[in-house]
């Protein structure tokens, strides 16, 4: 439900820092990442010469949204065909981040893909966790309803309490750094790092499970963003460990993102939504086991006592955050798309860029999936409903060790210097693929 937004005092502490309880300190930014209130009609002026996308400037609508009651939701990866006959079509390429984690694909159109395809590439998301798209400049143009409707295919949207969006489409949250040199300084004269390790959202009762993000526009280099593989974070943990985390719950909220946004005078569009989710959840479609935390908006974890759950929140935090070897970078490239799985990653932007002389400019679209699956809540493994035992995805089908799915190894090369999609999970290379 939408409402016409009332007028919002300044919290005197709704979970946000020291500095930021008092409108007469300095504040700095809760996330340099993002802008939290309207640009000056200068900035924006120069901002819309400097674009490409000017219906995409971030818009600060006086709306308010109600929190959102829990709903039904279908995964559509567990009705995709698993050999993906619609999504990997003759001529498809690609080539991995890492070996288990994070794919660049060429030669898909994701603006022409058929409902079909958006279930394969659902389960193709499941099984890589990150999924990147060159060349889709087509889409990018398509306008915010089509890029609406075609997200609405993976789940409902998620609608941002707070930053900018896109008047009259609030399921976009538009990432906008254009010339904010300043804001920067005084950030690092505060902060060491610009990090912060998150999922989107988390704090929902069905938190985002596919998300995209399109770049409109973005530094030659710098400006990457790093992913974690919370999956592989939790398999690394001992038997021990894991039994001991496996049926704990922690307090996701809302509650610091929105006090800053009010103490710095920014737009609030939703009251702050506090969730308990469990600390490892099951994937749906996979059936892997991930921890589930984040360093923006887990505040504890339920039956602890506060050292406890601090002791045990910054052991994990630190483990998936200094874990290098399940993490993939993405390199930012302009024209592409991005979709990734918020169940078993983590991520964080990095600042390491001139926004005087490049602007970094993103949307993202979040789908909000199923309420978090605690472990033994559907037994150890999670049936596909085509037939196939999702522990067979735990392995990634040979997916990183150059086997196509019939056993054989493959040169792994096309003469493009792309790797064929026959060592896409499950690809059929029955067709004519190469």
């Amino acid at each position: 439900m939408v409402t016409t937004l009332k007028a919002e005092a300044p919290a005197a502490d709704n979970g946000s820092s020291k500095a930021s309880t008092n409108l007469d300190e300095e504040i700095v930014s809760y996330d340099i990442n993002l802008p939290y209130k309207p640009q000056s009609a200068l900035e924006q002026k120069q901002a819309r010469l400097r674009t490409e996308y000017p219906d995409y400037l971030p818009q600060f609508d006086d709306i308010w949204f109600d929190k959102l009651p829990e709903f039904e939701y279908q995964d559509p990866a567990l009705r995709a065909d698993k050999q993906k006959p619609n999504l990997l079509t003759p001529g498809v390429t690609f080539r991995h981040i890492t070996p288990k984690m994070g794919t660049v694909i060429f030669g898909i159109k994701l603006k022409e893909l058929s409902n079909a395809g958006k279930d394969e590439l659902a389960l193709l998301i499941s099984e890589r966790k990150i999924v990147a798209f060159r060349e889709q400049k087509d889409f990018l143009q398509a306008g915010p309803q089509f890029q609406q409707e075609f997200m609405a295919h993976f789940g409902k949207l998620n609608y941002q309490p707070v930053t900018g969006s896109i008047t009259g489409y609030s399921g976009f949250h538009i990432i906008h750094r254009d010339g904010n040199q300043a804001e920067i300084k005084k950030f690092f004269q505060h902060k060491m790092t610009s990090t912060l390790w998150h999922q989107d959202v988390s704090y929902e009762l069905q938190p985002p499970g596919y998300i995209m993000l399109g770049i409109l526009a973005c530094p030659d280099v710098g400006g990457d963003t790093v992913f974690a593989d919370t999956a592989e974070a939790y398999n690394r943990l001992s038997p021990t460990f894991q039994d001991m985390i496996n049926g704990l719950k922690a307090a996701h909220t809302s509650e610091k993102m929105i006090g800053f946004a009010r103490v710095n005078g920014g737009l609030v569009r939703k009251d702050p939504v506090t969730s308990i989710h469990p600390l490892v959840r099951v994937h749906p479609v996979t059936g892997e086991r991930s921890i589930f935390l984040n360093a923006e908006f887990v505040t504890g974890i339920v039956g602890l006592k506060d050292q406890e759950s601090d002791m045990m929140l910054k052991f994990l935090t630190d483990h998936i955050c200094m874990g290098h070897d399940f993490q993939a970078r993405v390199q930012w490239e302009k024209d592409s798309v991005v979709m990734m799985d918020g169940r078993n990653t983590l991520h964080t932007a990095t600042v390491d860029y001139d926004s005087t002389v490049q602007a970094r400019h993103i949307f993202r679209l979040a789908s909000m999936t199923e309420k978090p699956i605690s472990v033994g809540e559907n037994g150890d493994s999670i049936p596909r409903s085509n037939g196939h035992n999702s522990n067979e995805y735990q392995t990634n089908d040979g997916l990183s060790n150059g086997h196509t799915p019939n056993g054989h190894t493959s040169n792994g090369h096309t003469s493009n210097g792309h790797t064929s999609n026959a060592d896409l999970p499950n690809a059929d290379t029955s067709n004519g693929h190469s």
